[in-house]
């Protein structure tokens, strides 16, 4: 590998958004870690497809919600390259349970919300770590607009909106180290994880985007590699939503909308 080559470490990266964002950041001269829990094969993929188009990657297996394996993780990595660069927190730790408030359980609830902060706040710390070291580095999370919308998942909206908070925090605290941090906030992608909402979901989503299609991993991926890019540098602390449009599309598409105008 280029010594020379920008190292990035993004969790979750066997499928989906992670995986097109592994992509995407080879393409663009990163050499990349592509963290997975469980499904080696598929992360092996995903570096095998970067290889193909000329870039470097390496799979490393971690739970990000166990902090020693996480710490294990990022030492090897920083003993390998000495430095990480970008660090993308997108695993998706625990799945919702999709049940109505009256009968949702609280364990379930509650294993959502610390799922969602340990995948992020174990890869924080120890990466943090090496960046206040080498006095540099960007540290991206994957939230959701859920985290805004009423009538979604509530366990899966009130994670989101907790890690939207913890991303803050730490941009108030890495800005002395030279580090910025920020949200990418996703609408709707079109992932295996939502390929089983139903059409009507997808034909509202759709209509109300101003790309007029489902959303695809590529799309969030790219709207990432903008948000890591050197241009970005001057911008920390942001939520930055990333919904085709939807959020205005639907306000002026509202039934009550013609009423303000």
């Amino acid at each position: 590998m280029n010594q020379s080559k920008r190292i990035a470490l993004i969790s979750g990266a066997g499928r989906n958004i992670g995986a097109a964002t592994a992509r995407e950041l080879a393409d663009r001269g990163y050499h990349v870690i592509v963290n997975y829990r469980s499904d080696g094969r598929a992360a092996a993929d995903v570096v095998e497809a970067i290889e193909s188009r000329g870039g470097t990657a390496e799979a490393a297996q971690a739970d990000v919600c166990v902090g020693e394996q996480v710490g294990a993780l990022v030492e090897r990595v920083r003993a390998d390259y000495g430095r990480i660069d970008l660090l993308i927190c997108n695993a998706n730790t625990v799945t919702p349970p999709f049940a109505p408030f009256a009968e949702l359980d609280w364990d379930a609830f509650a294993a959502k919300v610390n799922g969602e902060l340990a995948g992020s706040f174990f890869l924080t710390q120890r990466t943090l770590a090496v960046m206040r070291e080498q006095k540099s580095g960007r540290i991206i999370y994957i939230s959701s607009t859920a985290s805004d919308t009423i009538g979604m998942a509530l366990p899966h909206s009130v994670a989101k909106a907790a890690l939207n908070t913890f991303s803050r925090h730490i941009a108030g605290i890495a800005a002395q180290y030279g580090v910025t941090v920020n949200t990418v906030s996703l609408g709707a992608v079109h992932t295996d994880a939502t390929s089983e909402f139903s059409e009507s979901f997808w034909k509202y989503t759709t209509d109300r985007s101003v790309v007029s299609r489902r959303v695809q991993p590529e799309d969030a991926a790219r709207a990432v590699a903008l948000v890591a890019d050197d241009g970005f540098g001057f911008t920390s602390g942001q939520v930055i939503r990333v919904d085709g449009g939807f959020e205005v599309l639907d306000q002026q598409l509202h039934p009550l909308a013609d009423s303000f105008r």
